[in-house]
């Protein structure tokens, strides 16, 4: 007598085979983890192309940071004949047709749904020239103008599109600002001419998983053609071994992870200085490693702006608006990023803050971008001692004693 959980399972096993081997797997998710290792989440499973080789990642899913392993097909599924009903009590597996849910009851029965994939594109009856079906281009699907290529090798290692080169539904978000990022990147190269250089190097601070840092070290060697030196500075070792370990993988030149701060790293001939959602006054750390480095170009994306709120005295006018703790969050913000952009520009740099990319995708979303002063596009630049009378006088306007970054300036 054939025993049903056993048949069953492997009928999934041979889904996923034929899946994988057809083309058509985009992933496979390991989700209800029973086992040893407190901080394991799930793992998410992907199919990949390393060096004319197909395998399947699997990103481990902790709680504090993710790990990458490559598996072959075999090995794959011996990996999830001793997990599944075990280790984990679910997988949802979607294929370009499929979406196949198998999970464990508490008794052990194995039970699975398949429904066709919601998502898969429909395909026009109609018949083409050649006679074959061809699928319609709809309004809502039509190509939009990127900076990026969703072929790219490193979104698909680094899990923002599938094997097929589609984004994956819960990255759209990071799609979304990756693109913007790269928008905004690009138009300060060619308006700085560091298009025209034979080599840059460009520092990212604060890279984390280094979706914009392999996207801006992808971009200047496949679009710009220019030598590049891209360093990802990250203060969690974890995410430095992951960044390299994903780099190797890759095969990239010119493109390392060293651990450290803003605060301590020490950095010569940037060109490109990057630090994204650089906390409080990490901030003003970077625009000063910037300014004193020389990059021509400094990307921050500040957040918690948390020393400048408690010196803040509300003028008389102000006070009635000002003593709401939202209007003040709020003021002490502009105030802040305000005084950063002038300090800026009293150091020779053209200055921009802006809404990097709607709320809707992210609440920190403010971008100072500013790109250094040529002779040659700025004949009569503005008179330094100007600058620094405005900055006092805001200061004294709100009380203000000190601001992070013009002390560093000072030192």
């Amino acid at each position: 007598m054939t025993d049903k959980p056993a048949a069953e399972l492997a009928n999934f096993f041979n889904d996923c085979v034929q899946a994988f081997e057809g083309g058509h797997l985009q992933r496979l998710v390991l989700s209800k983890y029973k086992g040893d290792e407190a901080d394991l989440n799930r793992i998410t499973i992907r199919p990949v192309q390393i060096k004319e080789q197909k395998l399947l990642s699997f990103l481990y899913e902790y709680r504090t940071n993710h790990v990458t392993k490559n598996f072959t097909l075999n090995e794959a599924i011996a990996q999830l004949q001793q997990w599944l009903g075990s280790a984990f009590h679910n997988a949802h597996m979607i294929t370009d047709e499929w979406e196949i849910q198998l999970s464990f009851s508490k008794k052990g029965k194995v039970l699975i749904n398949r429904n066709r994939n919601k998502n898969s594109a429909p395909v026009d009856d109609s018949a083409a020239s050649d006679g074959k079906k061809v699928q319609p281009e709809l309004a809502h699907n039509r190509t939009k103008l990127r900076y990026v290529d969703q072929s790219r090798p490193y979104l698909r290692e680094l899990g923002i599109t599938d094997a097929q080169g589609q984004v994956i539904p819960a990255m759209s978000r990071k799609w979304k600002q990756i693109n913007k990022f790269i928008e905004v990147l690009s138009l300060a190269i060619q308006q700085t001419g560091l298009d025209k250089r034979e080599e840059l190097h460009i520092a990212d601070f604060g890279s984390g998983k280094a979706y914009l840092t392999f996207a801006v070290h992808d971009y200047l060697t496949a679009n710009v053609q220019v030598k590049t030196q891209v360093t990802g500075v990250e203060l969690r070792q974890n995410l430095v071994d992951l960044c390299n370990q994903t780099a190797q993988r890759l095969s990239l030149a010119g493109i390392k992870f060293e651990q450290g701060d803003v605060q301590h790293f020490s950095a010569q001939n940037i060109n490109i200085m990057i630090a994204l959602h650089a906390c409080d006054t990490a901030t003003d750390y970077a625009l000063n490693m910037g300014i004193r480095t020389g990059a021509e170009i400094i990307m921050c994306s500040p957040c918690c702006h948390k020393q400048i709120r408690p010196q803040m005295k509300s003028p008389l006018l102000l006070a009635p608006v000002l003593q709401h703790g939202i209007h003040l969050g709020q003021e002490a913000e502009m105030i802040t990023d305000g005084l950063r952009a002038l300090l800026l520009e009293a150091h020779g740099y053209d200055t921009k803050v802006f809404e990097f990319i709607s709320l809707e995708h992210t609440s920190k979303n403010k971008m100072i971008l500013a790109q250094k002063r040529s002779s040659a596009l700025h004949k009569t630049p503005r008179d330094n001692s100007d600058i620094l009378q405005q900055i006092a006088a805001i200061k004294d306007f709100y009380g203000i004693q000190e601001h992070c970054l013009e002390t560093l300036l000072q030192d």
